[in-house]
């Protein structure tokens, strides 16, 4: 999903681009709208409609990722999703969220439970567009593959023809397969598409590839329907479109154009864009403005799925980055995912929400269910943190050594996210250059910060690639020390071996530097459960901050990190993701369910900071 040259055009697309005339479409019947009630029931594929039990049947989907939404309000926001006048929920399963390391999969902790999810909605009246990847895009780490593919040096993901992509593929489905089928209509569930991989034409233009993803599914006893979802133009370009399956137009509203590719298949909107993705350095939150294509569509009986109805939260280390083919043009991601979309990151109604309700709701003989209501938020006042750990004193474990300049962590340390210190003893000073910096360098000489690298180029930030570094004492020499950290690999285009630490050469005053000790620091739990506190004040950055929230009830709040530089925060164990003082985002969502009655632990990682700083409360993240 998502690519830039999207930006708003469901907003922007005439809406004479679609073509077709009302009394040349038939809106079906919505009297009696068939739900999914456990017996069989048929979802296929018409003459330019899709048919549920033989009637004609308009598909309005919104999409929320259960991923990013902590499972606690799963019911809620699917309700949510029912009370918008929506028939369906669209997911994506991120397979890297499903499958740390080869062969190791998780189905059931923290919000992993893709089961629990679809036999919710089931049980709330909803169906469900299932869209299991393998690829997703999604603004999620590397696009949801694992990047422990990574770790290959000549990986070629999306590719048939590379064997070790395919077995890791292969291993993925032979997993998810036996918990899909049973959920399908067909078989009493609430499934009626399944889409094949996402956006391929955006990549590459191999359509056996797309034809085998599907010939796996039906191996695996998922006989579809099948959907393929992709932007117009790119798909004109790579004449991907799978036959047989449903076609979704991404931002786009052309169905005659995408007619004449999909011959007599259904055309839909796959993704319409009631809002947008933000990036570090944007100058403020993407929106959008959806309601005269809502209009349009629900006037026509088009089938729709609203990218997205509630986006939530990139937890963890789950956002993505966006970056042009040459890996330049880095756009990372942030934390929150409340894409400006009708539900908000919390949960909570929105204008554009109470607006496409009555949209929707206009053309439905039916009532709509009343709104939920949003879980209860909550402000706290400052509280202090104050220094805790070094990470200087928590150089472990015992690092590499690269004898040929620098090697990327996924390569060097089997290490997918977090950060990296590259080391090494220099007999003089001057220019130190770095290329191929992933993507945050902060760069010390003799224990002193001298400067910052960053990949991102956004106003405000330097653009520089090279630091002084002053002369050393002649009878040692001293260390010079570059801590990298990593955003999330680009999940989009081209760009799909986006690697981290550092890629290129390091010189200093032109001369390569080669020889360098490594120390990567994952910053998961069993890295932080063993840091050593601090024996005296820190003397430069890098350092971890802790702090302690007291609470005699609990609620959703947002905590305010304008104070602070660029890192990480940890709430009793649980990371709500990054900070940056670029913006703009400055505050993290916290769900009421990771906090308790009485004292709470927030743990926050600085790349800047050697003196703590206060940390408040607030209800929403705008405002």
């Amino acid at each position: 999903m998502r690519r830039r040259e999207f930006l708003r055009l469901s907003a922007l697309a005439p809406l004479g681009a679609m073509s077709l005339r009302l009394d040349a479409v038939t809106v079906p019947s919505l009297q009696a709208e068939p739900v999914p009630d456990g017996r069989p029931h048929r979802f296929a594929l018409g003459k330019r409609a899709f048919l549920l039990d033989g009637r004609e049947f308009q598909l309005r989907s919104g999409e929320m990722h259960p991923i990013r939404v902590p499972a606690e309000y799963w019911t809620q926001r699917i309700r949510m999703v029912k009370a918008m006048g929506l028939n369906t929920v669209a997911i994506y399963l991120m397979w890297n969220a499903l499958e740390k390391e080869p062969g190791v999969f998780d189905f059931e902790s923290g919000n992993r439970d893709f089961v629990r999810f679809i036999k919710l909605c089931q049980q709330e009246g909803m169906w469900v567009y299932l869209r299991p990847g393998p690829y997703v895009c999604a603004e999620w780490d590397f696009g949801g593959l694992p990047p422990y593919l990574l770790r290959e040096p000549d990986m070629r993901v999306r590719h048939k023809d590379d064997a070790r992509y395919m077995k890791a593929v292969t291993r993925y489905m032979d997993a998810i397969a036996p918990r899909i089928a049973p959920l399908m209509a067909e078989r009493g569930g609430p499934i009626l598409m399944v889409q094949v991989e996402n956006e391929y034409a955006s990549f590459g233009g191999d359509l056996a590839y797309l034809e085998q993803i599907q010939a796996m599914w039906r191996e695996r006893g998922i006989h579809g329907p099948f959907s393929i979802s992709d932007g117009l133009a790119t798909i004109q370009k790579q004449q991907t479109y799978l036959p047989g399956t449903a076609l979704g137009l991404d931002g786009d509203t052309d169905f005659a154009a995408a007619q004449a590719i999909a011959g007599e298949m259904p055309v839909w909107v796959g993704e319409g864009y009631p809002g947008w993705l933000t990036h570090w350095g944007d100058q403020e939150f993407q929106r959008g403005d959806y309601a005269a294509t809502l209009k349009k569509l629900m006037a026509e009986g088009r089938s729709f799925n609203l990218y997205v109805a509630h986006g939530g939260t990139n937890f963890g280390f789950g956002a993505g980055a966006n970056a042009d083919a040459d890996y330049g043009k880095f756009e990372p991601t942030i934390t929150s995912y409340d894409y400006g979309a009708p539900i908000d990151e919390r949960g909570e109604a929105t204008a554009d929400y109470r607006q496409f309700r009555e949209i929707i709701g206009e053309h439905l003989s039916r009532p709509l269910s009343e709104v939920p209501a949003a879980p209860p938020a909550m402000r706290f006042a400052k509280i202090e943190l104050k220094p805790y750990a070094s990470l200087w004193d928590n150089l472990t474990p015992a690092p590499k050594s690269v004898e040929d300049g620098p090697v990327a962590n996924e390569l060097l340390l089997a290490q997918d996210h977090g950060m990296v210190l590259y080391r090494a003893m220099s007999l003089k000073g001057g220019r130190l250059s770095i290329e191929g910096v992933r993507d945050y360098a902060t760069v010390f000489g003799a224990g002193r910060y001298l400067g910052y690298i960053s990949r991102v180029r956004k106003p405000g930030l330097s653009e520089a690639t090279e630091v002084e570094v002053p002369a050393p004492h002649a009878q040692d020499g001293e260390a010079i020390e570059i801590l990298v950290d990593s955003f999330g690999h680009v999940g989009y285009g081209q760009a799909m071996a986006d690697r981290k630490g550092i890629v290129g050469a390091i010189r200093l005053n032109g001369e390569l530097q080669r020889r360098w000790s490594v120390h990567g620091f994952p910053l998961d739990a069993a890295y932080l459960a063993g840091l050593r506190p601090l024996a005296q004040a820190p003397e430069r950055p890098a350092v971890f901050f802790k702090g302690t929230l007291t609470l005699e009830k609990t609620a959703d709040t947002y905590l305010g990190m304008d104070a602070w530089d660029k890192g990480y925060v940890w709430v009793n164990g649980h990371l709500l993701g990054r900070y940056w003082r670029i913006g703009p985002q400055q505050r993290l969502f916290c769900p009421a369910s990771w906090l308790k009655a009485g004292k709470n632990e927030v743990l926050v990682f600085d790349m800047h900071r050697t003196e703590g700083a206060a940390i408040e409360g607030f209800e929403r993240l705008h405002g």
